[in-house]
């Protein structure tokens, strides 16, 4: 109990640490003023990044196009070569006014194409660099997502706090201002995580810190974002970050360290909705670029661990064990701890307008995020399959490879299945061909998968590979969920 007591006792002396001295993170008063309106609106041009958005489109571009702004805008989308009607339905958007309005009262509307894209670039940058040649007069630059629905006077809000300078009183204009979107929580799995995706974000990225001129922590939120044209021309534009993953933080460090000022903080009527309805959805979002926060320092995912776990899970494990043997010390430090955590987490559950019990699931959520991250290292490590033979480190890693071989599980294996969208394996009696061509993948994964769950692999359509045999006593082995080109798959019959 010894080394239990120092865990709990240093966790809530940590907690007492980051309430006072880690510049207010988890405060949610750092929010977009309304600033007076500027001597003359400069012109803006909102560039929108799409990729198969076509349903979510329908929900988010009619408020983007009706933005009440005193000046001249317009809005360019960039079609980053859907396989849906993204385009098609971006134009007929713009073509059908709502009840009561005129098609000339909204912003005009350009849908682009990008060129092939050239090495060096990813997809989402390329789409912009795209959106943003179409867009070469205008003074700033709104980069917002497909996904955001924005209030009607979100931009000229945006614009003027840009302009006149945030905090108010400021002198000099800011040049960089960014909303952090209130992403969807409807969902079970997205009431417990997406609350602390935002939690976590101002936990590494302090809004107060963000806005100190001089200071060395620079973020931004992609999602919603406004910048001073000549700005970001004076950093290198696009190009300079044409490689990053996290592109929005790269750009706020680029311009930050460029002299510039720049601001992060909340807003009404900046909401992303985006669905997350499974645990497997988030976990794709987040894994992809999760382990890029640790500059792919395998010491840095360690230290983190190690730090999480006795920060986050060290309190509730205290006064848990503290109770069960009842040492006093120990469960009291627990308590405090996750009291404290509790505290520092609350007002982002109610800016989610969540109930406030929710507070209490913080060390659940930050476990599951040190997951995300571990299979964010094992993707940059070991690929999304597994090279050389090497197993897939996701979810598929962990479980059976088929969910109804679990005793007590298999009426409910086609629910759990769902759920995870886990894959299922070749069965061993396939020829070598069709081994190789079929890769069992997951939708973390990020390609295109047929009915079976399987992804093409170099250009073939993968065949429908049936599910492992069963024995007759409908029992089967645990096995990794993978599929190595050569080799038999470890989920066989019976016994």
């Amino acid at each position: 109990m010894t080394v239990l007591l120092a865990v709990a006792a240093g966790s809530a002396l940590a907690w007492a640490h980051l309430i006072t001295l880690h510049g207010r993170f988890w405060t949610t008063g750092v929010r977009l003023p309304a600033a007076a309106a500027p001597d003359r609106w400069p012109s803006v041009a909102v560039i929108v990044p799409a990729r198969n958005e076509a349903e979510i489109l329908t929900q988010t571009l009619p408020a983007l196009l009706r933005q009440r702004y005193p000046g001249t805008a317009r809005v360019v989308l960039a079609d980053d070569d859907s396989t849906d009607a993204t385009g098609a339905v971006a134009a007929a958007t713009a073509a059908r006014p709502g009840p009561g309005e005129r098609a000339a009262g909204l912003l005009p509307l350009t849908v682009v194409r990008p060129d092939p894209r050239p090495p060096g670039w990813t997809g989402k940058l390329w789409a912009l660099q795209r959106g943003l040649a179409e867009a070469a007069d205008a003074d700033y630059i709104l980069f917002t997502d497909a996904d955001i629905v924005h209030a009607p006077d979100s931009l000229a809000r945006l614009v003027a706090a840009a302009v006149t300078g945030v905090p108010p009183g400021t002198a000099a204009p800011t040049e960089l201002v960014s909303v952090m979107a209130r992403l969807r929580a409807r969902t079970g799995w997205e009431r417990l995580l997406l609350p602390a995706f935002s939690y976590f974000f101002g936990l590494l990225y302090p809004f107060r810190w963000v806005s100190r001129e001089g200071g060395r922590t620079a973020a931004a939120a992609g999602g919603c974002l406004l910048i001073h044209r000549a700005t970001l021309d004076g950093v290198g534009g696009l190009a300079r970050i044409s490689a990053a993953l996290i592109d929005d933080v790269s750009l706020a460090r680029a311009v930050k360290r460029g002299g510039a000022r720049i601001w992060l903080g909340l807003a009404a009527g900046v909401d992303s909705v985006r669905p997350y309805p499974r645990l497997a959805d988030l976990w794709q979002m987040v894994s992809r670029s999760a382990f890029t926060q640790l500059r792919y320092s395998a010491v840095l995912l360690a230290l983190t661990g190690a730090g999480l776990l006795a920060t986050f899970l060290g309190p509730p494990a205290a006064l848990i064990a503290g109770l069960v043997a009842g040492d006093a010390p120990v469960a009291a430090c627990g308590a405090v701890g996750w009291a404290l955590m509790a505290a520092t987490y609350l007002p982002t559950v109610r800016w989610y307008r969540q109930p406030g019990w929710l507070a209490l699931s913080l060390p659940v959520a930050a476990v599951l995020y040190l997951l995300m991250t571990v299979d964010s290292a094992g993707r940059h490590w070991l690929g999304p399959t597994g090279e050389a033979g090497a197993t897939r480190l996701s979810w598929g890693t962990f479980v059976p490879a088929s969910l109804d071989q679990l005793p007590g599980l298999r009426e409910g294996s086609a629910r759990w299945r769902k759920m995870w969208d886990l894959p299922r394996l070749p069965a061993p009696g396939l020829p070598e061909p069709a081994r190789k061509t079929c890769r069992a993948v997951g939708r973390h994964s990020g390609g295109a998968r047929n009915r079976s769950g399987y992804e093409p692999s170099a250009g073939r359509v993968a065949p429908a590979c049936p599910r492992p045999a069963r024995g007759r006593s409908g029992q089967g082995r645990w096995a990794p969920a993978r599929a190595v080109a050569g080799r038999r798959c470890a989920s066989t019959g019976g016994r």
